[in-house]
């Protein structure tokens, strides 16, 4: 099946750089462009893109703001937010608001690539060389409601728990599975059992909530 792309970024070299290397990866087909975020929900909306690549600081409307409008619009597109910066208080902004994860934007195509297949997927794209430091420098600054996701914790069972902070250090399903020595079906029906009592939207969520909670703490 091929993976449907959607670019939103102001800048029109990126867009047409991005095009020009993922439309050249198997399996992956730009289907449209945007200039911001505003145009960027009209494009979801008419496209039905799989994926959508989002820079954050865009004209008019930014990616944030589109983010969390698609994610409540209840769309199955996975946002994949593009940025410059390793350390950037609005990307960790983003991924509370649901997107699936982030590349900088001097990823290579290769990553690239890799990065829209596995958020398609519907894992988490948590690079474990920028995410733990983003999420540690502003999990101290955010207003979670840390008395109630630890309430929200106590629902779960003792292997839902386990599987929750391995989610958390950035491990597939199928990583989880080799790690406890389990069937990877098994640990898919432990994740979803995870978001629906937790209400989050997908394992990306989870490993943020995951943090926030302090249930792990970055290494």
């Amino acid at each position: 099946m091929t993976i449907r792309v959607l670019i939103v970024d102001d800048q029109m070299m990126v867009r047409e750089g991005f095009s020009v290397l993922l439309n050249a990866m198997d399996g992956i087909e730009v289907v449209g462009e945007a200039v911001n975020g505003r145009e960027a929900i009209a494009q979801v909306a008419a496209l039905r893109p799989d994926v959508v690549l989002m820079d954050i600081r865009m004209p008019e409307m930014n990616g944030l703001e589109a983010t969390r409008e698609i994610v409540a619009a209840d769309t199955n597109a996975k946002v994949l937010v593009l940025t410059t910066f390793d350390l950037d208080e609005y990307v960790y902004q983003a991924l509370r608001a649901g997107a699936s994860g982030f590349l900088l934007k001097d990823a290579s195509a290769r990553q690239l690539a890799d990065g829209v297949r596995v958020v398609a997927a519907g894992e988490a794209l948590l690079a474990p060389s920028v995410t733990k430091r983003l999420i540690t420098e502003f999990s101290k600054l955010s207003d979670v409601r840390t008395h109630a996701g630890a309430e929200a914790v106590s629902e779960l069972t003792e292997r839902e728990t386990e599987v929750l902070v391995l989610i958390a250090q950035g491990l597939s399903n199928a990583e989880i599975a080799d790690r406890l020595i389990i069937a990877e079906s098994t640990i898919k029906t432990h994740v979803s059992r995870i978001l629906v009592k937790l209400g989050l939207r997908d394992r990306t969520q989870a490993a943020v909530f995951a943090y926030e909670t302090r249930l792990v703490t970055p290494s």
